[in-house]
């Protein structure tokens, strides 16, 4: 028998098992039998409190193992030519957007600004982004593998 012959077989029975009932073998689960946890006993509550300290005495115990990042650093300041790029950028598209939902008249001279906006923006933003490290990095660019 040729490997194409078995391959033919597999596939037939395949198509005419097509429309059986798969098998019920998680006997009503749908997950596989590991993943079930043991019932434990429903345990009354005495009091409303009681839950509240037990909280509260496992409190500091989880926090200790918890990594707790320091504040970020500020932002830096962004100085007045990079404000007007990032308003060129979003403003031109927005106006455009606006006038467009509102129904305002755009001159040809209107679009063109705000398209030209929206490009000196960008432009502004990559020329004044810089390809190389801070001026105060040092001799070492870090590892190099």
């Amino acid at each position: 028998m040729t490997p194409q012959s078995d391959e033919d077989e597999v596939w037939r029975q395949i198509v005419a098992s097509f429309n059986e009932k798969a098998e019920d073998t998680s006997a009503g689960q749908p997950w596989p039998d590991r993943e079930n946890v043991p019932e434990e006993p429903a345990e009354e509550e005495k009091e409303d409190t009681e839950p509240v300290q037990a909280a509260a005495a496992q409190a500091p115990s989880d926090d200790e193992d918890h990594y707790v990042p320091p504040p970020p650093p500020p932002l830096p300041r962004a100085d007045a030519v990079t404000k007007v790029a990032w308003a060129a950028l979003f403003g031109g598209p927005a106006y455009l957007l606006l006038a467009a939902l509102l129904s305002w008249p755009m001159d040809g001279w209107i679009v063109f600004t705000a398209v030209a906006a929206f490009i000196g923006g960008f432009v502004a933003l990559v020329v004044r982004m810089g390809d190389g490290p801070p001026a105060d990095s040092g001799w070492d660019d870090g590892a190099v593998i």
